[in-house]
Parts: structure tokens; C-alpha cells; sequence
């Protein structure tokens, strides 16, 4: 089945006289360049599936409304990326597609009732670039929290061989900030979880762990969310453990990683 290219399908979605400038002015608000030198279609919304390898597991329902009131009123102003899917089935090859990035965009897209979404179709990929791409454009419009971030970057090392130099050349990050966000999967389940919820900031968990002893991090932790703390008032009191630690011998291995879902 041929889909129409970008044209007087999109301008359905999007008004003729301002789709140039809103998309400019779109990629100026999230740091990129205006330019497609792809092909832009128009695919069927419910043709499209979720990519399971999306880093992001948590969508603020009120965000999403937000962006597909938007979208109601403006359009789609950044198309979607997805590869084409192709299965042979008893009445011929069955062609659906596959989210790489812009499952934000698309779970809007279908609160706000549309059928077809623009989209960049790239060929076959393989799950590395899959991750790749969806961690990048995550990364770059600060879509993912902080724990999202690190499995996404463990993943990447772990699974696909990418040292913390080469991911950090990827999202545009330095190596430390690579290696400091994978360290937060040392923290203990319920810590991350807080992390998570805001209750304490990215930082506050790289303090914890800056305390080798396990029990002392879950207090220091408590201290935190108890007394309030300041991530510089953290610190000092995460010095003095550690300097308690030495005097008593006390001294923890490195932490495995944990998961929560």
C-alpha cells in the first residue's frame, strides 16, 4: 500500500500558511537544527506499535493532555520515526511499522483522536539502534528520569558492548556523567524509587552513595527525607560516616546493580 508523502495530507493535520514556521520554531525550542532530508509520511495511527525498547516507562497523564491539546490545535510539528515491519500472512505481506522514537508525540496523537501521524520511515534497524535513538531523543528533550536514564546506559554497556566514552559521544554528555548515572543502580530498590518520585534529587542519590556501608546509606537516606537536607548538607554528614567507617574497619564492597519495575 503506498502512503502519501509530505503534502496536502499533513496539511490536514497541520494549517499550509504556518507549517514552515511552527516547525522551525519547534526545533529551535528543543535544540535542533529545522531540516528533514528524509521522506515525511502519512501512516495509519493504529498501524503503529510501541517500541519495547523504549528507555521511558513513565508518561505524566496531564503532560500528555497538555500535548494533545496542542496537537489538536497546531498539529504534529516533529514527525515520528519508525521502521517498516513486513510479515506474510494467508492474504499476502502484511505491512505495519514500529515506534523508534516519539511515543510521547504518538500516545498524544491518539488521545487527541487523530488517524494518521507524519513519520520518518528508516530502514531495518537492529535493537541497538533502536535504543540508540530513542535514548537520544529522550535525552535531549529531558523526557527520562534519572533512573530511566541509567538502565537505558547499562543497557547500552552491557548488553551492546558501548563503553561510557562512546555513549557519552552519543547523547551528548561527558564520560562522567555517563558513569555517575549508571552508579545509581547501586542505590537500594527503595531509594530509587525516591529518586524517581522526586522525593530526593539525582544528586542527593549520588551522595548516598558516596557512603560505602549499606546501612549507613539507608540512614543517611532517611536523613535526607526527614531533616530535609540540602545535597551540600548531605554530603558532610556522608563524610563524617565515611570517616566513622575507617576508624572501625568497615568497608563495603561494590554494590550490585538492582532493578525495580
Amino acid at each position: 500500500m503506498k502512503f502519501q508523502s509530505l503534502g496536502k495530507g499533513l496539511e490536514s493535520l497541520i494549517p499550509k500558511s504556518s507549517l514552515a514556521n511552527k516547525r522551525q520554531d519547534a526545533a529551535k525550542q528543543n535544540g535542533e537544527q529545522p531540516q528533514h532530508k528524509e521522506s515525511v509520511f502519512l501512516l495509519e495511527i493504529d498501524r503503529i506499535k510501541e517500541n519495547p525498547l523504549q528507555p521511558r516507562r513513565n508518561f505524566d497523564e496531564e503532560e500528555l493532555k497538555s500535548l494533545a491539546g496542542s496537537i489538536r490545535e497546531h498539529g504534529i510539528l516533529q514527525p515520528i520515526i519508525v521502521t517498516k515491519l513486513e510479515r506474510e500472512g494467508p492474504s499476502g505481506i502484511k505491512v505495519s511499522y514500529e515506534l523508534i522514537a516519539g511515543e510521547r508525540r504518538l500516545r498524544a496523537a491518539k488521545m487527541s483522536g487523530l488517524d494518521f501521524v507524519p513519520a520518518i520511515i528508516r530502514k531495518k534497524t537492529d535493537n541497538q539502534n533502536k535504543l540508540e535513538l530513542a535514548l537520544v531523543e529522550n535525552v535531549q528533550r529531558s523526557d527520562l528520569n534519572p533512573m530511566e536514564r541509567a538502565r537505558s546506559f547499562d543497557r547500552l554497556h552491557n548488553e551492546f558492548g558501548l563503553s561510557h566514552y562512546e555513549i557519552a559521544d552519543k547523547v551528548g554528555k561527558s564520560r562522567e556523567f555517563v558513569t555517575n548515572t549508571i552508579r545509581l543502580l547501586q542505590l537500594p530498590v527503595e531509594i530509587q524509587k525516591a529518586v524517581v518520585e522526586g522525593k530526593i534529587s539525582e544528586g542527593h542519590g549520588r551522595t548516598v552513595l558516596s557512603v560505602e556501608d549499606i546501612n549507613q546509606r539507608m540512614t543517611l537516606y532517611k536523613d535526607i527525607l526527614e531533616k530535609n537536607l540540602t545535597v551540600r548538607a548531605a554530603e558532610s554528614i556522608g563524610r563524617q560516616m565515611k570517616g566513622v567507617s575507617k576508624k572501625v574497619g568497615k568497608k563495603e564492597g561494590r554494590q550490585p546493580r538492582q532493578y525495580f519495575d
